[in-house]
């Protein structure tokens, strides 16, 4: 993939995020953290990783916003998918990839619903108040692990096999 079609599919992937996030949908059900992830895998050109967070700016900003602490979380976290991807460009395997998706979707959970409660004003300040935090993000929880899953395999698995069917046409073609 030259550099004008990894800027171009980084774009797509961007613009997928802004419709993602405002259009309706189950809440927590995402194609951010894969896109990250893929972007990470399969772009040549780190400079455009910048993008699906410029995207989920850009639709925070018609979403309103929401509070700064747990936005940082929200976006800390997917800082901590980009690095898990990085791991995973070196080492990509099917295990791995399964891992590292299940393992984006653990840390997104522990981040963002220890924002909720340090910072928002809906659980206790207190232990009890922590738990109940997890507690109630649980469904939210489940919703992240099979949206992760989901649109990892898919751009992933919809990448790989055109990479595959591009290298047997071209080995069909030089017979």
């Amino acid at each position: 993939m030259n550099n004008q079609q990894n800027f171009f599919l980084m774009l797509v992937l961007s613009a997928i995020i802004i419709a993602a996030r405002l259009i309706p949908h189950v809440p927590n059900f995402s194609p951010v953290a894969a896109i990250i992830l893929f972007s990470v895998v399969y772009t040549k050109h780190n400079k455009y990783l910048l993008l699906p967070f410029v995207a989920l700016l850009i639709s925070d900003f018609f979403l309103g916003g929401y509070q700064l602490g747990i936005m940082l979380a929200v976006y800390g976290s997917l800082a901590i998918i980009l690095l898990l991807g990085v791991y995973l460009k070196k080492h990509k395997t099917i295990v791995n990839t399964i891992t590292i998706t299940l393992g984006s979707g653990l840390i997104f959970f522990l981040l963002t619903n220890f924002a909720v409660w340090y910072f928002g004003s809906w659980y206790a300040a207190d232990f009890n108040g922590l738990i109940l935090s997890y507690t109630m993000a649980i469904p939210f929880f489940n919703q992240t692990i099979i949206s992760n899953l989901l649109y990892v395999g898919l751009f992933f698995g919809a990448y790989e096999s055109i990479q595959l069917l591009h290298k047997e046409k071209s080995i069909t073609a030089s017979k």
